[in-house]
């Protein structure tokens, strides 16, 4: 791959670039290129063509039989600006331009076959399945040509490429390096664990988070380089270098972890820590986690050799108060007093305002917990309402949008999918295609206010799922709750002012949702409201109690109105 320097020889092909038919990457997709771009993804220098996308999903080999257990690839919908043997611009969702690619492959890809293989599951509870949807039904390769590396604004002295971090660990002066891969806050028994990790190996320590996309609901990045580098100074002088990751995770669980030890391999890295249940999203619909708890260690272990990486298993540590230390649970006494605390312990001291105890974390990244927990009300958020026309949703988002000020929001925007149409969107009609790009409207829109730190309330009929889906990939992860507002039909109908349904089933119109055009309901929505039973102000008391929950609210409304009902507003959006 070419990553072109700046040079008046290179002026001209960034001329041309400019002219070229482009791409939007999405955030995912700029990850890769830039992980691509810089040789983090070696010996891969491209975006995946069909042969090694099949051996990949197959065999987690390349289709020269290299180890490669993750696609890379470029989805793009049957309509992109793409043809063989053309050139096309790449291009980040601001329209910079970041690179060129010479298309050599087109081909299509299954969505099933490749959540199934690479996943191991189908399960829209997975946050990459669910994501799938809104992939592109073809893949497109070629030889690139680097303009630029993403723009990024932050913490840019930890941004270092493969190059300067090999570098700066061989200044270090260990031939051994021991990689930690988290995307979590640093407590004591991380920093105990890669302590003794680093010593048993006479290694330095290579503490390289993931800042790219990561899972719905992780603390936000930079929450978490602040505790890492609060934490830094507690490790040996010259042992350990912080360095940032931007990878777009999986959550692939197995295969992500030996994905992760090619790629620490790639920076330098000779050993790698490996957790329990590494890289993985939580719980099913079933309640039981994605993967089995050990392994992504007997996957990392198997192809260590291959690798060129030693599997640094993590061990489960526990406290011991008396002892004023972290030892491994098998070499703890019997009978010997010690101290844990669960993730909903944590939660609980953070809810109630107490610090974090010095044996649990450091009081340096207490501190930066607990102000992150306390601006979490100062964070955004979109409520996504979906259901047919006459469901209640506008009703339902105005009883909300005013109950979320009382409880001390400020900036509280609420996008009707009637108003849009009347505003933003009078030159789109209600074919599918129309009805998905002004759903895309109303997503870009709601995407800015909650990059902004404001409250969203949305409320369209959405009627397909990919749309939606879209949507909710526009958002900062775990920023988005979709409301399912399940009403029959029937209810609707009912309650049908505009008389829209009775023309319908008279045939004087035509493309009305739940009629003759379809509704696809949401498969895993945050939440499903039932308003044919419940008041508007009860409904949207259950989303409130779930904002209090999440902390977009601090203090639940004291004053819900459950006396007064409120008319249905009816709307045919989409």
């Amino acid at each position: 791959m070419d990553l072109l320097a700046p040079s008046p020889a290179n002026q001209d092909l960034r001329r041309r670039a400019g002219e070229l038919p482009f791409l939007i990457l999405t955030d995912r997709t700029v990850c890769d290129l830039e992980l691509l771009a810089t040789g983090a993804f070696s010996p891969l220098d491209r975006f995946m063509g069909e042969a090694d996308y099949a051996r990949t999903v197959a065999e987690m080999r390349l289709a020269d039989g290299r180890l490669f257990p993750i696609p890379v690839t470029l989805p793009v919908e049957f309509d992109a600006p793409v043809a063989l043997d053309r050139d096309v611009a790449l291009r980040d969702n601001r329209g910079r331009l970041l690179a060129m690619m010479t298309v050599e492959e087109i081909y299509s890809w299954d969505r099933r076959e490749f959540a199934a293989a690479v996943l191991g599951t189908e399960d829209p509870v997975h946050p990459l399945v669910r994501e799938l949807a809104t992939w592109g039904p073809l893949n497109i390769t070629g030889p690139l040509r680097v303009l630029q590396l993403p723009v990024r604004g932050d913490f840019r002295e930890l941004r270092l490429t493969p190059l300067e971090t090999r570098g700066r660990l061989q200044a270090l002066g260990r031939s051994r390096v021991v990689a930690f891969q988290t995307r979590n806050p640093l407590h004591r028994v991380h920093e105990e664990l890669t302590k003794c990790a680093f010593t048993s190996a006479d290694a330095s320590l290579l503490l390289h988070p993931t800042v790219g996309v990561t899972c719905p609901g992780d603390v936000d990045y930079c929450t978490r380089v602040h505790t890492y580098q609060a934490v830094m100074p507690y490790y040996e002088p010259q042992r350990a270098l912080l360095a940032l990751l931007p990878l777009a995770m999986r959550m692939a669980g197995p295969r992500e972890a030996v994905w992760h030890a090619l790629i620490r391999r790639n920076f330098g890295a000779t050993h790698f820590i490996v957790g329990r249940d590494h890289a993985g999203p939580g719980k099913n619909a079933a309640g039981r986690p994605f993967y089995a708890p050990y392994a992504a260690q007997d996957l990392v272990e198997a192809h260590s050799a291959e690798l060129g990486i030693t599997m640094i298993p993590f061990r489960e540590l526990t406290y011991l108060p008396a002892e004023d230390r972290y030892v491994d649970v098998t070499d703890a006494s019997p009978g010997s007093a010690t101290l844990q605390l669960s993730g909903t312990q944590v939660r609980d001291y953070l809810d109630q305002g107490r610090p974090l105890p010095p044996w649990f974390t450091r009081p340096e990244v207490a501190a930066i917990l607990a102000d992150a927990y306390r601006r979490r009300e100062r964070q955004g958020v979109c409520v996504w309402f979906t259901g047919l026309s006459g469901a209640g949703k506008s009703t339902i988002a105005d009883v909300l949008a005013g109950l979320v000020r009382e409880a001390g929001r400020e900036v509280v925007t609420v996008l009707d999918g009637d108003a849009v149409r009347a505003i933003l969107s009078k030159d789109l009609g209600f074919s599918k295609e129309d009805r998905d790009l002004n759903i895309r409207r109303i997503g870009f829109i709601a995407s800015e206010v909650v990059r902004h730190g404001g409250v969203v309330i949305c409320a369209a009929i959405s009627p397909y799922r990919t749309a939606r889906d879209e949507v909710r990939a526009m958002m900062p992860h775990g920023r988005f709750i979709e409301v399912y507002v399940d009403t029959p039909i029937a209810v609707c109908e009912a309650r049908d002012t505009k008389g829209l349904y009775a023309r319908a089933r008279r045939g004087q119109v035509k493309g009305v949702t739940g009629i003759d055009d379809p509704y696809e309901p949401p498969t895993d929505p945050e939440l499903t409201l039932r308003a044919d039973g419940s008041s508007p102000a009860q409904c949207a008391e259950m989303i409130l109690e779930r904002l209090h929950h999440d902390g977009v609210v601090l203090d639940l409304a004291q004053k819900i109105v459950h006396s007064s009902e409120i008319g249905s507003s009816h709307d045919e959006s989409s």
